[in-house]
C-alpha cells in the first residue's frame, strides 16, 4: 500500500478530486496548507506599503491506495493539478505500513 501525499494550487481541487474518482480511488483527505518551494513568494501592496508574502496557500491531499492504483493516481493527479506555471506543486509517494478502518476492524487494503 502507498501514501500519496499530493500538495496542489487550491483552485485545482476539485479537478483532482474528480480525476481521482473516475479511476476509483474511495477516499481523499484535504487540508489547506501554507508553503514555498521555488517559487519562493510575491510582492504586494498595501496601503501604499510593500510586503513579501513568502509562504502561498495550497491545499495538501492525501490519498491511500494500493501498490497497483499508486502509479495510475499519481499520473491522474498530475494530470489534473498541472497549469503549467511555477507553483503547481509536489507529489510524494510513501510506504503504508498498515491501516485499520476503526468501525469495522478491517486491516490492510480491505481497510482502504
Amino acid at each position: 500500500m502507498k501514501l500519496i501525499t499530493a500538495i496542489i494550487k487550491p483552485f485545482k481541487m476539485d479537478d483532482v478530486r474528480e480525476a481521482l474518482s473516475e479511476i476509483g480511488v474511495a477516499g481523499v483527505t484535504a487540508t489547506e496548507v501554507k508553503g514555498f518551494g521555488r517559487q519562493k513568494g510575491h510582492t504586494e501592496l498595501y496601503r501604499g506599503a510593500e510586503y513579501v508574502v513568502d509562504f502561498l496557500p495550497k491545499v495538501k491531499l492525501e490519498i491511500a491506495v494500493s501498490d497497483e492504483m499508486a502509479e495510475i493516481a499519481v499520473s491522474t493527479i498530475v494530470k489534473a493539478a498541472n497549469t503549467g506555471k511555477i507553483g503547481d506543486g509536489k507529489i510524494f509517494v510513501s510506504n503504508l505500513e498498515e491501516v485499520v478502518r476503526i468501525r469495522t476492524g478491517e486491516t490492510g487494503e480491505d481497510a482502504i
